[in-house]
């Protein structure tokens, strides 16, 4: 069931959404200061293209660096990636099919918010830690 929704979900919105944060890990690797946030930008569009079956876990060892970039990030860039999971949530839940794929857009929002100090684990392993 995961692979269907996965393709579903790439044919709807995960090639869009993959390519947000593609342009917005390209744009912070070309500043050389924010080259970590284009690290989590790249990382976060593979988590876009394929999402059923992972899941993003807060990392114990990130620390205030990481609060810190995180509140540089959603002044650069994710605000308006956040803006893109909303949008998209709302537009695919106006069909019953769409319903499960905009409830996974609508999750997507807190990691592309605040991205770092999060790691991506897959699902059958939420207390993964690096």
């Amino acid at each position: 069931m995961k692979t269907i929704l996965n393709v579903i979900w790439l044919i709807f919105s995960g090639i869009w959404l993959a390519i947000a944060y593609v342009v917005a890990g390209i744009v912070c690797c070309l500043l050389i200061i924010t080259i970590p946030f284009g690290i989590a930008s790249f990382r976060i569009a593979g988590y876009a293209l394929w999402p059923f079956g992972r899941t993003t876990v807060v990392r114990r060892d990130a620390g205030a660096m990481s609060a810190i970039g995180n509140v540089i990030w959603i002044l650069v860039a994710g605000w308006w990636l956040a803006l893109s999971h909303v949008v998209t949530g709302i537009v695919l839940c106006l069909t019953i099919v769409g319903i499960p794929l905009g409830i996974a857009n609508f999750k997507l929002i807190p990691v592309s918010l605040v991205p770092l100090g999060r790691q991506i684990v897959p699902s059958d392993q939420p207390f993964a830690t690096r």
